[in-house]
C-alpha cells in the first residue's frame, strides 16, 4: 500500500534540490500538498482497479475516491495507464528490486532464494499487491501497453536476478540441472500459483505457500539434511 509522503519524497515531487551540506531544503506547503493529493490519487487509483478492474475504473471514481477534481488528477498524470504505471513502480517494483539487494553470497544459493521468497509471499500474497498482481494477469490480454509496462519493470527484473542466483547455484554445484538457468520461470512459479490460488480455490483448499515453496526448492536443490 501507498504511503503519505515524506519531507523528502515532497521535496523530489516538487523538484526541489536538497540544500548543501546534506540538508533537505524546506519544502513549501503547495508542494507538500502538491505530493499529498498525488499519494491520495494513486492509493484511490489501487482501490478502484482492484475493484472494477482496469478497463472498467473511471477518472472520475478515482477523483471521488480520492477527494479531488477531476482535473487535479491531470496535473500529476496524463491518463489512467500512466497512473497505472505510476502504482506498479510504487507497490510492485521495490518488491522484486529487493533481488539486487540480497546480502553477499556468503551462504548457500537456496538460502538467498528462500529469503527473497518468503519476503515475496509474506508481502504479495493475501495483500493488495498480490490483488494488483492478479488484476494483470486477468487483463493483461485486453491492454497489451500495460502487459508490456509490467514485463519490463518487473518480470524482467525478477527473471533476470533469479536467472542469475540459478548460474551461480550450477557453478557452485548446488544445482545440477543446467538447463534450469534457460527457464528461471519454473524457480518462481510456486510464488504465481500462490497468487492465483489465493484468489480462486483458497476456501476450497487452502494453499501453504511456505510449505509448497520448501518442496519445490528440494526438488531443485535435493532435501535438506535434518541431522
Amino acid at each position: 500500500m501507498t504511503k503519505k509522503p515524506t519531507m523528502a519524497t515532497a521535496a523530489r515531487a516538487a523538484g526541489q534540490k536538497p540544500a548543501l551540506g546534506g540538508k533537505a531544503a524546506p519544502v513549501s506547503n503547495r508542494a507538500m500538498r502538491a505530493a499529498q493529493r498525488r499519494a491520495a490519487i494513486v492509493e484511490a487509483a489501487m482501490e478502484e482497479f482492484i475493484a472494477r478492474g482496469f478497463a472498467a475504473t473511471r477518472l472520475d471514481d478515482i477523483a471521488k475516491r480520492a477527494g479531488v477534481a477531476k482535473g487535479t488528477i491531470y496535473l500529476h498524470f496524463k491518463d489512467k495507464e500512466s497512473m497505472f504505471e505510476e502504482l506498479v513502480r510504487i507497490v510492485i517494483v521495490p518488491v522484486v528490486a529487493r533481488l539486487d539487494a540480497l546480502p553477499p553470497s556468503t551462504g548457500s544459493v537456496r538460502d538467498l532464494i528462500e529469503m527473497f521468497a518468503g519476503n515475496f509471499i509474506n508481502e504479495v500474497i493475501g495483500t493488495r499487491r498480490g490483488d494488483l498482481v492478479r488484476l494483470i494477469v486477468a487483463e493483461g490480454p485486453r491492454f497489451p501497453a500495460v502487459a508490456d509496462f509490467y514485463y519490463r519493470e518487473v518480470v524482467s527484473r525478477g527473471m533476470a536476478g533469479m536467472r542469475a542466483l540459478i548460474e551461480l547455484g550450477i557453478a557452485r554445484g548446488e544445482i545440477q540441472q543446467k538447463n534450469l538457468a534457460r527457464y528461471p520461470q519454473i524457480l518462481v512459479a510456486p510464488a504465481i500459483i500462490a497468487v492465483i490460488w489465493q484468489s480462486l480455490f483458497a476456501r476450497h483448499a487452502p494453499l501453504d505457500a511456505k510449505d509448497m515453496l520448501r518442496v519445490h526448492l528440494d526438488l531443485i536443490f535435493g532435501e535438506r539434511r535434518t541431522t
